[in-house]
């Protein structure tokens, strides 16, 4: 089979051996460090985890625009929606299940009532945070940010993009939730690579099932693709890092032209990601669907990897995933 042309901004040696492994909050770190030096109004709170979230690197910098609120999410919350009603710019950052749970109402009542400028930031999400558990482990909070009004959500792939994203996410109006993780994952995208809110990126064209995944699910969906064409299988993967609002375009280009999908997340599968997609798909271009993720359980402490493997959601599962959406068109 002939490969598909690869984009530029994509990586080209996908070997888990080899490939550069960063985490996604290396490059949220980074464009904090650059927005606190072009823009004056950016400040940041933070709820006593500024060493794992690495906003302690903004506080060292810019001290007066920095607010440690201690373990008081609820509280944090409610002033980043003050602070934003000066003209301030605040980023709030924790860990994503103490601020998609403890801090909901907040976000809800507080700031996406009221369409408030504040960007809400989710550390450690997914199983990948590894031995924590499953008390610090975030496989809901797609689903409980993605329902709210006015929220945009964005699950960047890798370092990189979590870079772009943010300084993309400062640049709206409005309420944003970002999700990073904590372990180093592959490097998949260059720091040049296209970034807009609202719009997936192909990155691999194909005709016979189309992969539709968001954060380190890229990846595995791309070792999966290629993996997919030693048997003959044509899969086209796409990134979806908007979650909301979410490239129907492009969702309904490739599943129309695939006649088959297959949706990725490391999160739980109802209410999240792939539901996402599955109800633009519902409305307008109803196809078959499977969908790779954690299937209505709680994590549990653990290597990276091994989670990944255990919750059936490794390059495998989605090559078998793929297989099965085949069949079920092949049907029809």
């Amino acid at each position: 089979m002939i490969m598909p042309p690869r984009p530029k901004w994509l990586v080209e040696d996908l070997d888990l051996k080899t490939i550069e492994q960063k985490p996604t909050r290396f490059g949220y770190a980074e464009a904090l460090l650059e927005l606190g030096e072009k823009n004056p109004k950016v400040v940041v709170l933070d709820a006593d985890l500024a060493k794992s979230t690495l906003t302690c690197r903004f506080a060292e910098k810019f001290p007066d625009r920095f607010f440690e609120c201690g373990i008081a999410e609820q509280n944090m919350v409610g002033m980043a929606g003050g602070l934003s009603l000066t003209g301030k710019i605040p980023l709030v950052n924790t860990y994503g299940v103490f601020l998609a749970g403890r801090a909901w109402d907040q976000i809800r009542t507080s700031v996406c009532y009221g369409d408030l400028n504040v960007k809400i930031v989710g550390a450690h999400g997914g199983l990948s945070v590894g031995p924590d558990g499953a008390t610090h482990q975030a496989l809901e909070e797609i689903a409980l940010m993605r329902v709210l009004p006015n929220m945009r959500v964005i699950v960047p792939c890798d370092s990189n993009e979590a870079y772009r994203a943010t300084l993309a996410a400062v640049r709206i109006k409005g309420p944003v939730y970002i999700r990073l993780g904590r372990e180093p994952t592959p490097v998949i995208t260059t720091i040049r690579a296209p970034f807009q809110v609202g719009r997936g990126e192909v990155c691999r064209q194909g005709k016979d099932v189309a992969i539709l995944a968001c954060g380190l699910m890229v990846y595995l969906s791309l070792l999966a693709a290629k993996k997919l064409s030693a048997q003959g299988i044509s899969a086209r993967v796409i990134n979806l890092h908007t979650v909301k609002p979410i490239d129907e375009a492009l969702i309904l280009k490739a599943a129309g032209e695939c006649g088959a999908v297959v949706t990725c997340e490391e999160h739980q599968v109802m209410a999240g990601f792939g539901s996402a997609v599955a109800e633009v798909l519902a409305k307008k271009c109803p196809v078959p669907v499977e969908m790779v993720g954690v299937r209505d359980s709680f994590g549990e402490s653990g290597e990276p990897w091994a989670l990944l493997r255990k919750y059936h959601l490794m390059d495998g599962d989605i090559i078998q995933a793929a297989l099965k959406s085949i069949k079920r068109k092949t049907k029809k």
